[in-house]
């Protein structure tokens, strides 16, 4: 009876051990989803800000992130949410905004909503936490070269591994997952077999714990948070940082090197300063003032440029030849450009690996320019419109230019042959010794002749007494 009794009581204390873990699990499990200890840090009663990062990642966009980041800060808000919709951009860029998120205190949320390809990708590990919309899709990081969408080689692969892989691991994330979303020899068993690159669909990426939750849209993540009573500020880009974003894009930058060079090379090919000059001015202010202003160039690099111009003048206008004034120019004026499209401080630059993309907008200019010149030069001095920007010897006969003086109001003319004519000769007209050529048979000297046409330099003449046959015939 007492072995009853004790194993009575023995069963309750358990079962009540048992009720009041489930409860206190299911009060833990209650909780929003995100708001652990380790999420939040610390208690914030700021705002929640959300951010958009859409389109092409470039610099532009960075140093937009940048303000809004420091904005959060200052506001002490209570989470930054990152909505993410974009196919990628360039690596340097991702990377800046990469390193942006991993250093703020504030906690950071990448809502991937549509896609976070490629560098998009980079900057949704770098977020706390991962949320996706279902229809998402997060991978193919892949670094390609120029437009064409060829692989790079493999050190920028292996770079761009690298940034995956530690951003990953310090977030806590599957670094092989990470890589294998840059890497296509990289197999995931049950996901992703070797020679293709990993991308997620959101319940793969949420099965793979690349994700932490599948929700609808921003207003679902905020009530997931648990913070419905914050305010929520929607971070916009202002009008100025979304010119200058536009001026960043490589596309539109190697735009205005095309004008910048072209212009300047037709400007040289006609007197004064006119059309082909304006296009050049204008495509080398829109290139630098944009890029100065967002701290992407530096005065010297200006400067650096405007002596190469001043070179390639000095050395078609002053120096004859082509010689070291040229060629210094053309190096001056092509390396400022090129540092131009880089992030550097001073003289220090970046590594290689994170200046590709500047150096295939430079290489994609320069052959656009050598098919610009060629096919320009070879059909604008057809055009009517056109063919005045450049400078094309006009040598019509309407503008008085010929190949000999024209004679044409000899014709109908009388004269003395001097020389016997067969057919050539010479003769006397109106008191002028001119050659002549006879148009029929053959004239003795001192015999009477008529000029019955003129061909350029040739003045041909028939006998006064054939002519005179032939009418009476």
């Amino acid at each position: 009876m007492r072995n009853w009794q004790e194993y009575r009581d023995w069963t309750l204390r358990a079962a009540s051990a048992l009720l009041l873990a489930v409860v206190v699990a299911g009060g833990v499990f209650a909780q929003p989803f995100l708001l652990d200890e380790s999420f939040v840090g610390r208690e914030r009663s700021g705002p929640v800000y959300h951010v958009e990062i859409t389109g092409m990642i470039d610099n532009g966009l960075a140093r937009y992130l940048d303000r809004a980041i420091s904005d959060a800060e200052e506001g002490d808000a209570s989470v930054l949410v990152l909505h993410i919709d974009t196919f990628g951009g360039l690596v340097d860029a991702a990377d800046h905004i990469r390193q942006a998120i991993l250093s703020t205190a504030i906690p950071t949320v990448a809502l991937i909503d549509k896609n976070a390809a490629s560098a998009g990708a980079l900057i949704s590990y770098a977020a706390d936490r991962i949320v996706m919309v279902p229809g998402s899709s997060i991978g193919a990081a892949t670094v390609v070269e120029g437009t064409g969408g060829e692989a790079a080689p493999d050190k920028y692969q292996s770079y761009m591994r690298g940034l995956m892989r530690s951003t990953a691991e310090a977030n806590g994330r599957n670094p092989a997952i990470a890589e294998a979303m840059v890497d296509e020899s990289i197999e995931i068993k049950g996901v992703s077999e070797a020679g293709k690159v990993l991308t997620l669909s959101a319940s793969e990426a949420l099965g793979l714990g690349v994700s932490d939750k599948t929700l609808s849209g921003f207003d679902e993540l905020v009530r997931e948070l648990g913070l419905e009573s914050r305010a929520v500020i929607r971070h916009q880009a202002t009008g100025l940082e979304q010119f200058l974003r536009f001026f960043a894009s490589p596309v539109v930058q190697s735009i205005l090197m095309l004008m910048m060079l072209g212009g300047l090379y037709f400007e040289l090919q006609t007197p004064g300063v006119g059309f082909a000059g304006l296009i050049s001015l204008i495509g080398a202010t829109l290139f630098f003032a944009p890029n100065y202003m967002t701290g992407l160039v530096e005065s010297w690099e200006i400067v650096i440029f405007v002596i190469g111009v001043i070179l390639l003048l000095v050395e078609i206008f002053v120096i004859p030849g082509f010689g070291l004034a040229g060629i210094s120019g053309v190096i001056l004026s092509i390396g400022a450009l090129l540092a131009a499209l880089v992030g550097n401080v001073g003289l220090q630059f970046p590594p290689i690996s994170e200046i590709t993309s500047a150096i295939y907008t430079m290489v994609v200019t320069l052959v656009l320019l050598v098919l610009l010149l060629v096919s320009l030069g070879r059909y604008l001095p057809a055009s009517n419109t056109l063919g005045r920007l450049i400078l094309v010897p006009e040598l019509s006969s309407v503008g008085g230019y010929t190949s000999a003086e024209s004679r044409d109001w000899l014709v109908g003319r009388m004269g003395t042959a001097l020389t016997a004519l067969r057919p050539s000769g010479t003769a006397t007209i109106d008191d002028e010794r001119v050659d002549v050529i006879s148009q029929g048979d053959f004239i003795e000297r001192g015999s009477p002749v008529r000029v019955v046409r003129v061909s350029g330099s040739r003045i041909e003449v028939r006998g006064v007494d054939e002519l005179k046959a032939q009418n009476e015939v």
